[in-house]
């Protein structure tokens, strides 16, 4: 394989290079499930930054133009305060019935002396902090004072599972019907507000669990908004260019203006650099008068960045090492590796902001509402070393700036100090090689690099575009830019035990597991293209689970476990067929990347077991799950068949490679002998059926394009040709359906389902409307790849590393050289 060309031949100047383009959300700060900031408004300054989980962890920039200040990041944050603490801040104790109360319950005047005594959470778990709940309902009244009931602002912060009712002394505030999956806050109204009085109030709970698990935990907070942050100046944002490895915006702060660029420098050809746990966020700026002015610079992060919820308590620190001026955060209790899960955050290691001495930093700790007006006020506020919500702060003084670019750069990173668990084994970052290596060692790195860094991006950027651009056009480059980096920090780069490589994904907002190979397969092409070690990385920890004998199946793994606990399968259900042809295919793939058979030869005993397994229940796949489980199981699935009869292809092609000529025979015999009866059977005229001899369906067969793009030679083209024809008649106006099922779709298919096109009509036809879709969709989440083609709202599924399958027609050009 040819690898990439250099940037001699993509030379364009910036204007033709620089694209603007809309986001459904935008990459800030992005290194793995964990460590990632997103923007989920096209303006910078109209929200709060907030974690791909929609968890608000909050980044603050503001630029002081002669005294006046304004706001370039972020919205106003929350700070919350207790007046009815729940469980996850302090514990508290309530009265409770599980047999339906007297009418009245909800009032204050109702008496409870009859009722039990108990800790909340509410839980269906024997071992809790709380009490244990497992009949259907519960009713739970809980007093607390007040002091002041002046407040500007109540909300009610509650998680429960199922159906919820809550009155504030006799007056409903809240009623739902369904679950929630963590705290969420609900602003009570004006009227009910003035329920709340100074003394002794009552807050009742009534909860319904109607199925699966339960749980209920309340409390009434007030929203303490810093007087400042309405008489900060709001920046006007003039521009945002999206690039592969950094978000560049332009904004206008009075007579100065400001270019505030984040950059990630995921390089994947350079894994220490890829893995250091550290961004850049770049202020430059210049006056836009003719004249000189005062500019003072600000940047200013959550303690949330470092904890599950804002409830955690936090430490703190400010000191000196390395050069660098640096403030800490981390949770108190730091309970490493210790939660396991989809809709979480971590709450170990610490967060990390760092600028160099010389810059002169002021750096100081506040309470969240209080870090505006200590900047633009300077008013000195209490510094704090523990807490809740604090704000690392750093600010530095520019003196007078004129016409001339001035630029200051502020480090930001995270130490996760163990990533992963590997089969009870707790792994570091790859990053830290031994004890000799330190954050503040890779933050000095950062900054003594950072010229070079930045033009190594800038570089990369512009090549990776350019090459999209020239294999698939405008449009699909953006696409390619756009899910470059949600690809790359949807997972994490460690070692294992054995000295292997693993680059382990997160199942992001599906079910939370780790190293899913059914999202390693879409995910792949972009790994293939810039770093077939990578790829590696993603199969190395499926094959060790077999060849170690933890799973003894005579087919792939499913998955490793719950992120980031990867100790054997969680999923409750296998995948035979789709699994195994995913493993033999990708390691196919890596030897037509790297033009030699080393991997496969490896492991080539367990990929003889799985080709065996194809062989046997590959062609007409019993009614098992496929990586479309979403949609239901459905046995004798045509595109399933495909994989298995691919797959076949791909362990002929590897058994070839490695001069066993014989098993090369019988299994590329046995493939190609499956083609046509596999379009007699799913043959409906104009297409080929969703499922064998279920005429009237269609289904995408993105399968196929493993055998164009490895040129494995089993289909006729005509095959392809027939499908996509029929597939340009099937389009809505968000892409084309997933099958004849629903009108959703799956991005990452389509896009595979275009690498299948002869010509750039037909590819433009079909990718152009997934663009649209990442430009209108009202879902504002890191790209959603379950969409619905009507509307172009999510399904479900965020932030997921699938949209690496965005590259498959780079893929397909550069196997080729």
């Amino acid at each position: 394989m040819k690898r990439i060309f250099g940037m001699a031949a993509v030379l364009l100047s910036q204007q033709l290079y620089a694209q603007q383009q809309q986001a459904p959300a935008y990459p800030l700060i992005t290194h793995d499930p964990y460590f990632s900031i997103w923007s989920a408004t096209d303006k910078l300054t109209a929200s709060t930054t907030r974690h791909w989980t929609g968890t608000e962890q909050s980044l603050t920039g503001f630029v002081k133009v002669d005294g006046v200040t304004y706001r370039v990041l972020g919205a106003p944050g929350h700070s919350y305060r207790a007046l009815a603490a729940t469980a996850d801040m302090e514990p508290y104790q309530v009265r409770y019935t599980e047999t339906a109360p007297a009418k009245g319950w909800e009032d204050p005047a109702f008496n409870d002396a009859n009722w039990k005594t108990g800790n909340a959470p509410f839980v269906k778990e024997e071992k809790t902090t709380g009490t244990p709940w497992f009949t259907d309902d519960v009713w739970v009244r809980r007093t607390f004072t007040v002091d002041d009931a002046n407040v500007d602002k109540l909300l009610l912060k509650i998680n429960h599972d199922d159906n919820a009712e809550v009155y504030l002394n006799g007056e409903r505030i809240y009623s739902y019907v369904g679950w929630l999956n963590h705290m969420e806050y609900f602003p009570i109204s004006e009227e009910a507000k003035k329920k709340l009085r100074k003394g002794t109030n009552v807050l009742a709970m009534h909860c319904t669990n109607t199925r699966g698990g339960a749980y209920l935990d309340g409390g009434i907070v007030t929203d303490d908004k810093d007087k400042w942050a309405d008489k900060i100046q709001v920046a006007e944002q003039k521009n945002v260019t999206l690039e592969a490895t950094r978000t560049i915006y332009d904004l206008t702060c009075g007579k100065v203006d400001v270019k505030l660029t984040f950059t990630s420098p995921l390089l994947l050809k350079d894994l220490d650099l890829m893995s250091r746990p550290v961004s850049y966020v770049s202020y430059k700026v210049k006056t836009n008068d003719g004249r000189k002015h005062k500019v003072e610079v600000y940047f200013g992060a959550s303690s949330d960045l470092a904890v599950n919820t804002s409830a955690e308590e936090v430490t703190a620190q400010q000191y000196t090492s390395e050069g660098l001026s640096i403030l800490k955060t981390g949770s108190v209790a730091q309970p490493v590796l210790a939660k396991k899960g989809d809709d979480l955050r971590i709450d170990w290691g610490y967060l990390y902001v760092a600028v160099p001495q010389s810059a002169g930093a002021t750096q100081y700790v506040t309470k969240e509402g209080v870090a505006p007006s200590s900047f633009a006020a300077k008013r000195k506020p209490e510094t704090l070393d523990r807490g809740r919500q604090l704000v690392l702060n750093t600010s530095v003084s520019l003196g007078k700036v004129d016409g001339t670019e001035k630029e200051q750069v502020f480090l930001v990173g995270y130490d996760d100090i163990y990533s992963i668990q590997y089969f009870e084994a707790n792994l570091k970052p790859w990053w830290k090689k031994d004890d000799s290596y330190t954050i503040e060692k890779e933050l000095k790195k950062a900054q003594d690099d950072y010229a070079s860094v930045i033009g190594r991006c800038t570089a990369f950027d512009k090549e990776l575009y350019e090459l999209a651009k020239q294999t698939g056009g405008e449009k699909y480059a953006k696409l390619c830019v756009l899910g470059y980096r949600q690809s790359i920090a949807a997972h994490k780069l460690v070692k294992s035990p054995q000295g292997e490589i693993l680059f382990l994904s997160k199942e992001n907002f599906s079910n939370g597991c780790i190293n899913t190979v059914d999202v390693t397969y879409p995910s792949a092409p972009l790994y293939l293209v810039y770093n077939p070690d990578l790829m590696k990385g993603m199969l190395n920890g499926i094959f060790y689970f077999s060849e170690s004998g933890k799973y003894t199946q005579p087919y792939a793994a499913h998955d490793l476990g719950t992120y980031p606990l990867a100790n054997g399968q969680a999923y409750g259900e296998g995948m035979p067929v789709e699994e195994s042809g995913n493993m033999i295919i990708l390691t196919a793939a890596i030897a037509k990347a790297e033009g030699n058979v080393n991997y496969a030869r490896q492991h080539w005993k367990t990929l003889t077991t799985w080709a065996e397994y194809l062989l046997k229940e590959g062609f007409d796949p019993a009614n098992q799950l496929c990586t479309d489980d979403f949609a239901g199981h459905l046995a004798r699935n045509a595109n399933l068949s495909v994989k298995a009869i691919v797959g076949l292809g791909c362990y002929a092609m590897l058994a070839d490679m490695l001069g066993d000529k014989a098993s090369a025979q019988k299994y590329r015999t046995a493939a190609t002998e499956m083609v046509p009866k596999w379009m007699q059977l799913a043959e409906d005229g104009d297409h080929y059926t969703l499922a064998f001899e279920n005429k009237g369906t269609w289904s995408q067969k993105y399968n196929l394009v493993w055998d164009k793009v490895l040129n494995l030679g089993l289909f006729p083209k005509a095959v392809y040709e027939k499908e996509i024809k029929y597939y340009l008649t099937q389009q809505l106006t968000y892409g084309l359906p997933l099958d004849s099922r629903k009108k959703y779709t799956k991005s990452d298919w389509i896009l595979w389902t275009a690498a299948l096109t002869d010509n750039q009509a037909d590819f433009a036809a079909l990718v152009d409307p997934v663009y649209k879709y990442a430009q209108e969709t009202p879902s504002r989440v890191p790209l959603s790849d379950w969409h619905e083609t009507a509307d172009g709202k999510m399904v479900g599924f965020q932030a997921r590393s699938v949209v690496g399958g965005y590259f498959m027609q780079i893929l397909g050009t550069t196997l080729k050289k």
